[in-house]
């Protein structure tokens, strides 16, 4: 089964399906919360997520700038969400899928059953679908998760998986190769990681490319079925995009949710730079 669902599709669900729950996850790094905008505009039924406070916690400067928070919290927020048990779940953003790919991430390694709107609410306008305004506050729901850091790897778990595996820096390249780095205080890459920046398995609408195209991209890369994968960006967001686009084509994919701005913040670390792995 496909973890995107269409425009289309997601118009059929919220028409047919009455568990059906859709939850907003508008945001930018560096800028405000998409809030504003939620309550202009969205998805008939939708929830607003907050990324930077149900999605993440705040911690120390080498935990990163996203670390993730316990299950505890994400099944608190999911019940303000109103989600129970079993609830079918669709997450959109305005901005490709890369945070409502955080969310798709979480609320699946806790068990619940959740995809991503293709497109996002670029493509839900774009069509002509009916969009409300004001905040939906649904009633309080009984979700029970599991635990949400299934996949997810360590500091020192990450820097020894190119050894056994294939490390994907998801970054822009320029960053990748340590030209620039605007929010963290060293530049360059994990030794050993290879740049696929997530961007590439995104068409100009924000779509996602076919299964065909992403399969090349990944292979250019050295990925292909079978091989171990894991997946870091600059604070942990835009890797869970990467992810979904590999669980799109049935790949499984590991997670440093640290990413750079752990990395980076952590003393000792090496920084390699440049085009290659180093």
């Amino acid at each position: 089964m496909s973890h995107l669902v269409s425009v289309a599709e997601l118009s059929e669900l919220i028409a047919q399906e009455p568990r059906l729950r859709v939850l907003d996850v508008r945001w930018r790094l560096g800028g405000p919360d998409g809030r504003p905008e939620y309550l202009e505009a969205h998805v008939p039924g939708a929830v607003f997520v907050d990324l930077e406070n149900e999605l993440s916690r705040h911690g120390r400067p080498d935990e990163g700038r996203h670390p993730l928070p316990d299950t505890a919290t994400v099944q608190d927020a999911a019940r303000r969400w109103g989600l129970d048990d079993g609830d079918p779940v669709v997450v959109y953003d305005d901005h490709g899928g890369l945070a409502a790919a955080r969310a798709w991430w979480i609320l699946r390694q806790g068990g619940m059953d959740v995809r991503v709107l293709d497109g996002g609410w670029p493509a839900w306008v774009s069509s002509g679908e009916p969009v409300e305004a004001g905040a939906v506050a649904p009633e309080s729901g009984s979700a029970a998760l599991s635990d949400i850091r299934g996949g997810s790897l360590t500091i020192d778990e990450v820097a020894a998986f190119p050894a056994s595996g294939v490390l994907l820096d998801v970054r822009a390249p320029e960053r990748y190769r340590g030209e620039t780095e605007p929010y963290d205080p060293v530049a360059g890459h994990i030794p050993g990681a290879i740049n696929l920046p997530t961007a590439v398995h995104l068409a100009a609408d924000g779509t996602a490319r076919s299964r065909e195209e992403i399969r090349a991209n990944l292979a250019a890369a050295g990925v292909a079925d079978g091989t171990p994968v894991a997946a870091y960006c600059g604070s942990g967001i835009t890797a869970a995009h990467t992810a979904l686009m590999l669980a799109e084509v049935g790949m499984d994919a590991k997670i440093f949710h640290g990413s750079w701005s752990q990395w980076s913040n952590t003393l000792g670390r090496p920084a390699a730079t440049g085009p290659q792995p180093g």
